[in-house]
């Protein structure tokens, strides 16, 4: 990632490329992961962010190929998150990279407080992911 992307927080994960993969209601996204090819293998990751999201969310196919789930918003400086490529990693997008591991634990950087994560359940090809 360029210099002026760190800088100004632009991270590597995009949004959905079907938004309808995705739905808030009720305190709870649910994802059909039929409509969600970004994350069909493990290292797929996307980022959710309104449609009446409380939060910004950032939802990983695991390499363990389980699914996560965090609040897409770095404890240092409230940028944006990216999985690390082929490790059990989400890394903040500015020029501090602090790095976390999947349990929202901070690994290193300059963040102190560790990330808020979310349950990720499934059922016959969804994700569902408490909000409340």
């Amino acid at each position: 990632m360029g210099l002026l992307a760190k800088i100004f927080g632009i991270c590597k994960t995009d949004l959905p490329k079907d938004e309808g993969c995705w739905k808030y209601l009720n305190g709870e996204v649910k994802i059909d992961l039929k409509k969600a090819a970004e994350l069909s293998k493990p290292g797929g990751a996307i980022r959710m962010e309104g449609k009446g999201l409380p939060e910004r969310l950032l939802v990983v196919h695991g390499m363990d190929k389980k699914f996560y789930s965090f609040r897409n918003k770095c404890t240092h400086m409230a940028r944006r998150l990216d999985p690390v490529s082929g490790k059990m990693t989400i890394r903040c997008c500015s020029i501090f990279s602090s790095t976390f591991d999947y349990t929202g634990r901070v690994i290193s950087g300059a963040a102190k407080k560790p990330l808020k994560t979310f349950k990720v359940k499934t059922d016959d090809n969804k994700l569902i992911i408490p909000l409340i």
